[in-house]
């Protein structure tokens, strides 16, 4: 019972670290905060995330890439381009990985108002941290697991971001439907959210990419935008003025950055 009730948390908790911090706010910045409240998301993102926890400055500029090039060759996560989705994993994180290092040539415009805190990244992208995560989830596991079979779950513990990135950005451009018509493959995966947090509205997210609001029809359920609207009450966010939902956002495909 201890493992699944860990496994349904970190599902959760890491999909709204992504989600919140991230991809709406690092990526998108759909939303302001002030300092000491990005440098608390950047611990909340480090421990909900754990073995793979990922520089929001590195993953804001890849997402950046993304919808500038969506399913292009320039895409850093697009399937057209990767024979299955392990590939598309693999070509993904080395493109990450040469962000981070400041290996990749980045156009200037995918690198305006990205947070940084190179110290706290140092360490907490590091490759001894993550086998430290590693270790201590194979501890929890064997401490816990009633049964072999919930080491099923294990890999999934282990590489929890990577596995949210395919559910969305797989499957993300390959089934469900279309609100609407874009000059690229993004679709919704299903019509009601309740998993992913509002992820899973992939075809609105690329219709109007700075919103705080994924889904676009009222059955389109999106926690995450509920809590960025409590946050926004209990002052912890500021939200940019035209910008509150899908319906105000007017860029279309034009990303500002």
């Amino acid at each position: 019972m201890e493992i699944i009730i860990f496994f349904i948390a970190q599902w959760y908790l890491s999909f709204f670290s992504q989600s919140f911090f991230d991809h709406r706010y690092a990526s998108h910045r759909a939303f302001t905060m002030n300092k000491f409240w990005e440098r608390f998301f950047y611990i909340f993102a480090f421990i909900t995330q754990g073995a793979t926890y990922m520089s929001p400055r590195a993953y804001a500029v890849m997402h950046r890439m993304h919808h500038a090039y969506t399913d292009t060759d320039k895409d850093p996560h697009s399937p057209d381009y990767s024979p299955n989705l392990f590939a598309m994993m693999w070509r993904t994180r080395q493109i990450y990985t040469d962000v981070y290092y400041e290996r990749y040539d980045v156009e200037a415009r995918f690198l305006k108002n990205v947070p940084d805190w190179k110290w706290f990244d140092k360490w907490a992208d590091s490759r001894f941290v993550k086998i430290l995560w590693v270790g201590a989830y194979v501890a929890f596991y064997v401490y816990f697991a009633t049964t072999p079979w919930l080491y099923l779950l294990l890999p999934f513990t282990i590489l929890m971001e990577p596995t949210h990135g395919v559910i969305v950005n797989w499957y993300g451009h390959k089934i469900g439907y279309r609100n609407y018509d874009l000059n690229n493959k993004s679709r919704n995966l299903v019509p009601v959210d309740l998993f992913l947090l509002g992820e899973a509205y992939h075809n609105d997210h690329h219709r109007f990419p700075s919103a705080i609001k994924f889904g676009v029809k009222w059955y389109e359920i999106d926690i995450v935008h509920w809590l960025i609207l409590l946050f926004s009450k209990l002052g912890i966010v500021r939200l940019a003025k035209k910008r509150n939902t899908s319906e105000d956002v007017m860029e279309s495909m034009e990303m500002e950055y």
